[in-house]
């Protein structure tokens, strides 16, 4: 099954995090791979113990005092779908978790044709779950279930860092 949580408001990776400790608490094994999410310690690192997660991001791009080249970005992209290319292929995993892979290909850190690529590759046994504003047109075609998150109010709207350590991170 291919799940899509998309859309400008929070909680996408919250919902693929809830379907994550689901799984987990069936004896699911969980790999969650993190584009664009960087090399920063977050509370789902320290929860996910039964599962694994990498992330392959240097942070976000072009904003929160990003000041890394775009190519630095997108090699780290790179990097994340070919992980992702290798889960897909060993057949070890339940549930796989691309995390941020829509805003990877929104920002054209990698393109949309690769992802398909490796998405045809899934076995039946291994679910899928994309997350991400901006889902491709593309991805909501192949995908079994898509939510589509929509930000009523949010802090950043009055210029206020909400970085908030257990609601953010």
């Amino acid at each position: 099954m291919i799940l899509i949580f998309t859309g400008n408001g929070k909680g996408k990776t919250t919902a693929a995090i809830g379907q994550a400790v689901r799984a987990i608490g069936n004896g699911k094994k969980v790999l969650m791979i993190q584009f664009i999410k960087g090399p920063w310690i977050s509370g789902e690192d320290k929860f996910f113990k039964k599962g694994k997660i990498v992330k392959t991001g240097k942070g976000f791009v072009g904003i929160l005092g990003d000041k890394l080249p775009f190519s630095v970005h997108k090699k780290a992209a790179a990097k994340g779908l070919e992980l992702a290319k290798k889960a897909i292929q060993s057949k070890k995993w339940d549930l796989i978790i691309l995390d941020e892979i829509n805003n990877a290909v929104h920002l054209k850190l990698i393109k949309a044709v690769d992802v398909l690529k490796i998405i045809k590759k899934l076995s039946e046994k291994t679910d899928l779950i994309l997350t991400g504003r901006d889902a491709p047109k593309s991805f909501i075609k192949i995908a079994d279930i898509t939510t589509e998150m929509k930000e009523i109010k949010h802090i950043f709207q009055k210029n206020k860092r909400s970085m908030k350590k257990g609601i953010e991170y």
